[in-house]
């Protein structure tokens, strides 16, 4: 008869894939995000429908909180001291 072969199995701990990964800092950014958003729709509304301000500024403070503020929020990370300290030395 074969000899059966033990195996060793590896007692090693995988991160949860549902950790919270954001900090202090995005959420920050979230509500600045959200705060110019509401600036830039407030901007829409004034005067009438050819104000330069509704026309020009509004949907250039929109786009800045779409296409800037939002994904800053999302994708921004700390560095860790050990990625500081290697960038640092060479």
């Amino acid at each position: 008869m074969a000899k059966s072969v033990k195996r060793k199995i590896k007692n090693t701990k995988s991160e949860s894939p549902f950790k919270n990964y954001w900090q202090k800092e995005n959420y920050l950014l979230l509500l600045a995000g959200i705060l110019v958003l509401f600036i830039g729709n407030y901007l829409m509304t004034f005067g009438p429908w050819d104000n330069p301000i509704s026309l020009s500024v509004a949907p250039i403070v929109l786009l800045l909180a779409y296409i800037v503020i939002f994904p800053l929020a999302i994708f921004y990370r700390k560095k860790k001291k050990s990625e500081e300290n290697v960038s640092s030395e060479g």
